[in-house]
């Protein structure tokens, strides 16, 4: 089982990103996917959240700029971030959980410069 995520970037204030939570071995659309961020000297944060049902989450931070679409037929959940700030700036990372089961997904930087 592996999580691949991707996306990341360098893009300026107010500019848009998309990020890719891809799977193998698992059908994501099965689990609960969480986007998480860790930016420097900071606890890793839950952003945006997307369960088995296609009910979602959005920590208040970035509600209203980002979203959590699903492609099921490609087995991927996206973090689209629109808006983007600086204080967006971090390490993104995506996992997948269910039940007693859970998987990180590799890191992907995204710096907003201002």
């Amino acid at each position: 089982v592996q999580l691949q995520a991707s996306g990341g970037g360098l893009v300026q204030a107010g500019g848009s990103l998309r990020l890719s939570c891809a799977a193998s071995g698992i059908t994501l659309s099965a689990y609960g996917v969480g986007w998480y961020r860790q930016a420097p000297g900071e606890q890793r944060e839950l952003v945006a959240n997307v369960g088995n049902r296609g009910n979602t989450w959005y920590a208040d931070s970035v509600k209203g700029r980002f979203t959590i679409p699903r492609d099921i037929a490609k087995n991927v959940v996206y973090l689209q971030m629109n808006s983007l700030k600086p204080e967006d700036t971090a390490v993104y990372y995506c996992k997948a959980v269910s039940g007693g089961f859970a998987r990180w997904g590799q890191e992907t930087q995204v710096t907003v410069s201002s």
